[in-house]
């Protein structure tokens, strides 16, 4: 019987004929099959609406509740993988033997109903789907892809698994703005085509990324379809020959395979395209929101409050809120500055020349000013005229008809949507920027600036995106913000003078839920300004220059200034700033708007930014040291890694650094080549803007190639860390920046660190004050020339804190210029009467180039040996000390001699001079007056001689004085006394 089997052709020979063959249905009945009959010939195919009915191979229209591509395959039910589609997941980097790691078993592309959904992990997983294609054909799909952190690529392989030859913009996918989809179409060629949706995240730093969405994948060129597709719950087609099905509008609902929808039961509700109806719950505070309205014609406004529609809830039951009454009728706020309020009670914006700031008419600015051009929104009435709001779903819920946004007096705040993964949109456009006459001397590079001040509060996975998109070329992130926020402000630079559509988006969360349960989740957005606008309009008058006295125009009209140029304050004439400043401030009145360099550094001739020319001089203790660092002026890279995700991704960090610049410009360049390559049929000066970065140092993450399968390194999420150079000193810490030494090894080398401190002012949601760096400068002799930069080894990315980088470059070129203090002199020996000289560098030598050593040189000497030159030394030392002590105790004897003579001479009063002393003893006289010495005394001896001499001569003069004692004769003759004189 025909249920038993099924038919189906055979391939096609080299005739391009083929047969119909019958399959049982069970393999092992083989009996009471029709006898194969030839087939249609190869390049048969059935229009869209048809199929082939393999039994009397005719094209048959499709019943309705069903559809044919005719030679097509479409996948637009995402309720389970579709037959013939494989999940092969792997991880990036394959193990030590080539084995994949375990932990990616569970990753795969997940079903979502509408769509289908990648991983977020940092595995790779691939969604293969094989197809045979009969002749030339292609396939397309539409598809999600907001967060370039996943690595997105579809490509094609034929039968012998080789890939195909394939464009880079046909391989990578082009990124996608959050909420919006696109569409991607490949070529296939005749034959086994093989399709791999490929992604792999890269969760550098802990951020969850967004998965790539997936949906309606159609496949063109196979020659026939044997079948119908049913239409999937929810959708229907009601006409015979349908090539596709519509949704079932809101409150109805339908199975698979309908020609028809049914109604909800009125207690039940249904979204477009809904399978089922749902119980309606009772109203909420979630269930209304408020509004101003518009300002009447007697200044008045009133708070409305309206039901988010399509409205599910039901009010008359128990517990449901009621809608509150309408409020009371208040003044309206003012105008936005810039607009003045007009008969009508509306704000119409000032003409050219004129300002107002929102609560007066408008009035010319002043003879020597200009107007203040630019957006300044603070008063959220009603809508300004160049902003949009709207609603985006992720699946196929329609929101496009409410607004994501809502006005609500003093800020603006994001609507209700129909469910919590709505993507609410905010939309800004900005035809051009130009800056006016009184900042043309500023030549920073700044054309315009964003600032906006916002808050969220969120009790779920809520996300405020700020984004913008250049020329309507290529939408980029600059700035996300997850979880609540206390109110803050954030201010983006426009580099660039383009047009440009400012985007804040905000996902309550970015699961599939298709309910409305965190609606009041809420960001707000309190002001937003825009300075420089093409049509902007002016709250202010700002003083400009005048045109000079000697020129043929009026006087009292301004000029721009030349690059460098500031208008003085007495004259509002253009002078060019003092040597070594810069213009960086917001204005260039007065001279106090040009700003001295930093230490160390010197402004281009524009005075536009400073910088250094790599010399530097420091004096310290009388001791100058003059520095050269040219040799490290040219760019230099510097991966750190590789370091690991939580999941084992490998990843490497890459910083290129330009110490000096070169006259002041940023020369280290870092590239996004993932969103490159996806966009190369725009790639020029816009794209170079959104998907690289120039600065003094920057960063990239780099996924290498190893055992990725990809066939190219990986670069993305690129930063500035150094906008502007701050100054270079051998101080630790200038403005606020600390160089923190203590991170890196101890300078033990006489010659001090030089600290090069950079800032990048660009805000960001963790460093509100924008990144620094500091490149720390170390003489090392022992390094070449353009020597080796390293990061802290506690702080292997560079940084500890995410904001302030450090960095320290060892070089022999930073050592100082050598100068005489840096060599010493030594005397060679005399040989053959001639002595040489030579210089030798101190050791360590810690200084390069400068002075050379003198050379060798010679002179006269005469040759006197060493032990003649003590000896005569000594000699004369020796003579010089006897005759010193000799003329000393002459002087004494002939002293001592005196006082005895004098003594003598009073002691005798008659004047008679004392009988002769014998040389002979009297008879019984004893021999032992005095002692005379046979031997020669010692010079110690003889001192103690003279002292004996000294007392006997005065014990002689004592006794001749002493009168006589009883019993004594003067007339006798006094005693003989014997004197011996001692010569010395």
């Amino acid at each position: 019987m025909m249920k038993d089997f099924y038919y189906q052709y055979t391939e096609c020979d080299s005739t391009g004929s083929r047969w119909r063959v019958a399959i049982p249905l069970d393999p092992g009945s083989c009996s009471d099959l029709p006898p194969p009959t030839r087939g249609t010939d190869c390049s048969f195919s059935c229009q869209a609406g048809m199929f082939l009915e393999m039994s009397t191979q005719q094209c048959t229209p499709c019943a309705a509740g069903s559809y044919s591509l005719g030679s097509g395959l479409r996948f637009d039910q995402w309720d389970a993988i579709p037959v013939g589609f494989t999940n092969l997941a792997s991880f990036l980097d394959s193990g030590p033997n080539g084995e994949d790691v375990q932990s990616c078993n569970s990753s795969s592309w997940t079903p979502q109903g509408m769509y289908l959904e990648s991983n977020r992990d940092e595995c790779t997983v691939s969604l293969v789907y094989v197809v045979h294609l009969e002749k030339q054909g292609s396939v397309s799909f539409t598809y999600q892809y907001p967060d370039n952190n996943i690595l997105f690529e579809f490509y094609v392989q034929n039968e012998q698994c080789q890939e195909m030859a394939q464009a880079d913009d046909q391989k990578w996918i082009k990124v996608t703005s959050n909420g919006d989809w696109d569409t991607h179409t490949v070529s296939l060629k005749s034959g086994t085509n093989i399709l791999y949706w490929r992604t792999t995240g890269i969760l550098v730093g802990g951020k969850m990324v967004k998965p790539v969405l997936l949906k309606n994948i159609q496949i063109e060129g196979v020659a026939y379809t044997s079948e119908c597709f049913p239409c999937r719950p929810g959708w229907f087609s009601s006409m015979p020959g349908s090539s596709s099905c519509q949704p079932c509008p809101s409150n109805t609902y339908s199975v698979k395979g309908s020609s028809s929808c049914t109604p909800c039961p009125d207690h039940l509700y249904s979204l477009e395209g809904w399978a089922e109806c749902k119980v309606r719950p009772p109203c909420s505070e979630r269930d209304y929101f408020q509004i101003h309205t518009a300002c009447d014609g007697e200044g008045k406004t009133q708070v409305l409050y309206r039901w988010v529609e399509p409205k599910i809830c039901v009010e008359n039951v128990t517990g449901a809120a009621e809608l509150p009454a309408t409020g009371q009728r208040e003044p309206c706020p003012p105008c936005n500055p810039g607009y003045y309020n007009s008969n009508d009670s509306t704000c119409s914006p000032c003409p050219p020349g004129t300002h107002s700031d929102g609560t007066y008419a408008c009035a010319e600015c002043p003879a020597g000013t200009e107007p203040v051009l630019g957006y300044e929104y603070k008063w959220w009435n009603v809508l300004p005229p160049n902003m949009k709001t709207s609603c985006l779903n992720v699946g196929n819920s329609k929101c496009d008809d409410m607004n994501g946004w809502e006005v609500a007096g003093d800020h603006i705040r994001s609507g209700a949507g129909s469910s919590d993964n709505n993507y609410l949109i905010l939309s800004l456009h900005v035809p051009g920027f130009k800056v006016p006459a009184s900042l043309s001397g500023m030549t920073g590079g700044e054309f315009g600036r964003i600032t906006f001040v916002f808050e969220t509060l969120c009790s779920a996975d809520c996300e405020l995106y700020f984004m913008m998109d250049v020329n309507t070329k290529s939408t980029t992130v600059v700035e996300s913000w997850e979880g609540s926020k206390e109110r803050q402000v954030f201010s983006h630079s426009m580099t660039r003078n383009a047009s440009v559509t400012y985007t804040w988006a905000f996902q309550r969360t970015n699961h599939a839920l298709d309910v409305r349960r965190y609606v009041g989740d809420v960001a707000k957005i309190y002001s937003v300004s825009v300075t420089n606008v093409v049509d902007g309009v002016a709250s202010a008058c700002r003083a400009c220059a005048l045109v000079p006295q000697n020129s043929q125009r009026a006087g009292s009209s301004c000029v721009p200034c030349p690059a460098g140029f500031y208008i003085d304050r007495n004259t509002n004439r253009c002078q060019e700033c003092p040597p070594n400043t810069h213009l960086a401030g917001r204005h260039t009145y007065g001279e106090d708007a040009c700003i001295a360099c930093g230490p160390g550094s010197v402004s281009n001739k524009e005075h536009s930014r400073c910088y250094s020319d790599c010399s530097f001089t420091f004096t310290e203790n009388n001791r100058t040291l003059t520095f050269d660092l040219s040799p490290m002026s040219d760019v230099v890279s510097l991966t750190v890694g590789p370091s690991f995700t939580s999941k084992g991704t490998k990843y490497l960090h890459l910083f290129n650094v330009s110490l000096c610049g070169h006259e002041g410009r940023r020369a280290a360049v870092c590239t996004d080549n993932v969103t490159d390559v996806a966009t190369k049929e725009e790639r020029g000066d816009v794209a170079q803007f959104v998907n690289s970065v120039d600065s003094f140092i920057c960063q990239s993450t780099i996924i290498p190639t190893d055992g990725r399968g990809f066939r190219m390194v990986i670069s993305s999420q690129s930063v500035s860390l150094a906008d502007t150079f701050m100054g270079a000193t051998v101080e630790a810490v200038l403005s606020g920046v600390s160089a923190e030494p203590g991170l890196f090894p101890e300078n033990t080398r006489d010659v001090p660190d030089i600290n090069f401190f950079y800032r990048s002012t660009q805000v960001t949601a963790s460093c509100d004050q924008g990144r620094s760096s500091v490149i720390i400068v170390r003489c090392n002799p022992e390094k070449s020339e353009r020597g080796e930069i390293s990061v802290p080894s506690s702080c292997p990315a560079g940084t500890c804190d995410g904001c302030t980088f450090h960095f320290l470059w060892e070089s022999a070129s930073a050592c100082p210029r050598c100068t005489a203090d840096d060599y010493h002199r030594i005397e060679g020996a005399c040989k053959g009467g001639v002595q040489q000289t030579l210089f030798m560098w101190n050791e360590p030598k810690l200084c390069v180039k400068g002075v050379s050593l003198p050379p060798p040189s010679s002179s006269p000497c005469e040759v006197i040996a060493l032990w003649l030159k003590m000896g005569l030394g000594g000699g004369a030392f020796v003579a010089l000390l006897l005759v010193s002590l000799t003329f000393y105790f002459w002087k004494k004897n002939k002293r001592l001699e005196y006082k005895y003579s004098r003594l003598v001479m009073s002691a005798n009063k008659e004047c008679e001079l004392p009988a002769a002393d014998s040389c002979g003893l009297t008879e019984g006289e004893e021999p032992d007056d005095d002692v005379v010495y046979a031997q020669k005394p010692s010079l110690l001896g003889k001192l103690r001689a003279i002292a004996t001499k000294r007392e006997q001569r005065v014990g002689a003069a004592e006794l001749a004085v002493r009168p006589l004692g009883p019993g004594m004769n003067p007339d006798a003759p006094p005693p003989r006394r014997s004197f011996h004189r001692f010569s010395t």
